[in-house]
């Protein structure tokens, strides 16, 4: 049924004039009238040249579309080059090109005509306005005949995705001070960055980097010999994130979602320039769990789920960290972001406290997204728990947000968590 309410949609014309033709046919043949004979004749002529016309009007005709990145920041522009060539004889002169996509406020439709031979090509840009993993279509080269009876559509090359990261903010106003180590002693775990721990060498293997050359063993050997390091000794740093869905407010950009992700993102950022070891742990859509690590590759693990991230989530966050709490120890500094107003999770949190790991809280407060409850009663149970927090707020600068608690007293920042003793 609906199959065909698409095919008299798409043929309406055709099908008025086919009522036409058979009710010029009747009169003619009843009548003998040369009129009624005529404008049949018209109209057997013109519905196969019109056909022909639609269907040569793609004859030919070939589109490509060249882009420079599929992995963008939220912000940052799309930039695309899209071009159409007409390889047969015939001109083309009308043609409709467009790509379908999911990706908001994403539109490069343009009519154009092209005579035999000739190429034409365009930039389109596109806003890349909120993060997700997005479809871009296959290229749509639309025609018809000059009477609107008949259109036609060629799909042209392979659909392909953009990822749009969430964009951070700069926490300038956050300090993580060097020699203030979180942790009991170092950890003892090689790694393949360079760090200031040099704690052995070896001898040279393919594809080793000069500047881990050790010239007085080298010297001494006589053959090429490279140091061998270990992590620094700070903590790990996770970044645990409330998913569930019953705690979100708001929606789109302003939402607790949108808004906790930011924070992820910055937090990531931060602590990645400060070649920190960073983890991701949430439970949304899907589960998504990065182990620490560092380096820019790491970070962009974390960019990447957290890109995909949906706060659609059944687990709350006190299930998660009874679940997960046992990753934490007294190595690891724990910054949990959320908008729960429920308490139970403050009590699983202090279990890890009891492992030596290091706590920090940055609590959306869901009254200023709109949700008819607030963050009293859990920012009390933080407080009389000993665990550092921040409270951020609809429309407020996040970064301010963190950085402002810095330099209270009576609060100490999420650096001073993440980077040194209470």
């Amino acid at each position: 049924m609906a199959a065909s309410r698409r095919f008299f949609r798409r043929y309406r014309s055709v099908l008025v004039l086919c009522v036409i033709l058979v009710a010029s046919l009747v009169p003619a043949f009843a009548t003998g009238f040369w009129l009624p004979f005529r404008l049949a004749y018209v109209i057997l002529l013109a519905l196969p040249l019109c056909l022909l016309w639609a269907r040569l009007s793609l004859w030919g005709v070939h589109a490509e579309i060249e882009r420079a990145t599929d992995r963008l920041q939220q912000g940052q522009p799309l930039s695309e080059r899209v071009s159409i060539q007409n390889r047969s004889w015939l001109s083309k002169l009308w043609l409709e090109v467009d790509e379908p996509s999911d990706l908001p406020g994403h539109a490069i439709r343009r009519v154009v005509s092209l005579r035999p031979r000739q190429r034409r090509s365009w930039k389109a840009v596109s806003t890349c306005g909120r993060r997700g993993l997005y479809t871009l279509g296959r290229v749509t080269v639309t025609s018809g005949d000059p009477f609107g009876l008949f259109r036609f559509t060629k799909s042209l090359g392979r659909p392909q995705t953009v990822l749009v990261y969430p964009r951070p903010v700069e926490l300038s106003g956050v300090h993580l001070p060097p020699a203030e180590l979180l942790g009991e002693g170092p950890l003892h775990r090689p790694t393949h960055y360079v760090t200031s721990n040099a704690v052995s060498v070896r001898q040279y293997a393919f594809g080793d980097s000069y500047n881990r050359i050790h010239w007085p063993s080298t010297a001494r050997t006589r053959e090429l010999m490279v140091k061998l390091f270990e992590m620094d000794p700070a903590s790990d740093v996770w970044i645990v994130m409330d998913l569930e869905a019953k705690t979100q407010a708001g929606s789109g950009d302003e939402s607790t979602e949108e808004s906790a992700v930011t924070l992820a993102a910055s937090i990531a950022n931060h602590f990645c320039r400060s070649s920190r070891s960073i983890g991701l742990m949430a439970f949304g859509q899907t589960p998504h769990l990065v182990p620490p690590e560092r380096g820019l590759a790491q970070y962009v693990r974390i960019l990447e789920s957290l890109a995909m991230m949906r706060a659609t989530g059944d687990v709350s966050l006190a299930q998660l960290l009874n679940e997960e709490g046992k990753r934490f120890g007294q190595h690891s500094t724990v910054v949990v972001i959320t908008p729960s107003t429920q308490d139970d999770w403050v009590l699983s949190l202090r279990v890890s406290a009891e492992r030596g790991a290091k706590l920090a809280a940055v609590i959306i407060e869901p009254g200023t997204f709109g949700a008819e409850r607030d963050s009293l009663v859990v920012f009390g149970a933080l407080a009389a728990a000993g665990i550092h927090t921040s409270v951020v707020k609809r429309g407020g600068d996040l970064g301010t947000a963190l950085a402002s608690a810095s330099s209270d007293v009576r609060r100490p920042s999420l650096s001073a968590v993440a980077g040194s003793d209470p």
